[in-house]
């Protein structure tokens, strides 16, 4: 990877709706070799995807809470069967295992009570799990930043 193709993931971490001739434009290439190095970034998965960032609040999902899950126990099974679990979960928009305890899930939900909901049918649920703690979220400062390049 070159200075070329990390300006090609910086213009597209930036605007991944600009047209192909704008990339090869702001990267100073002509659109050929541009369009080839841009797909050899998707193909080797350096690229792996493109998607809309959305306002949760607009749509409803104003309320967001960090919730830190500790496991009875870490055996392979029921690491599976959480992580499973967790994944098919559509208000969970973020779950990270982590060395140590606690896991972390980033959760959305419309509002207190629809939280506390999901909280008691679903997350409480979970294969595996022995405590959840939740932190509510008072603020976002900074979400979905790109990579630094």
């Amino acid at each position: 990877m070159d200075a070329i193709d990390r300006e090609i993931l910086a213009q597209v971490q930036r605007d991944g709706r600009q047209t192909l001739t704008e990339l090869a434009e702001r990267v100073q290439l002509s659109v050929s070799p541009c369009h080839r190095r841009l797909r050899a970034l998707e193909q080797t998965g350096v690229i792996t995807g493109y998607h809309a960032r959305l306002d949760p609040a607009s749509l409803g999902l104003g309320f967001a809470a960090l919730v830190f899950v500790t496991m009875r126990e870490a055996t392979g099974g029921s690491i599976g069967a959480f992580e499973s679990a967790v994944a098919d979960l559509p208000n969970v928009l973020q779950a990270q295992r982590l060395f140590g305890e606690p896991d972390l899930l980033r959760v959305v939900a419309r509002d207190l009570a629809d939280y506390q909901r999901l909280y008691d049918d679903q997350l409480a649920a979970l294969p595996g799990v022995q405590r959840l703690t939740s932190t509510l979220v008072m603020r976002s400062i900074v979400e979905d930043r790109s990579l630094p390049l």
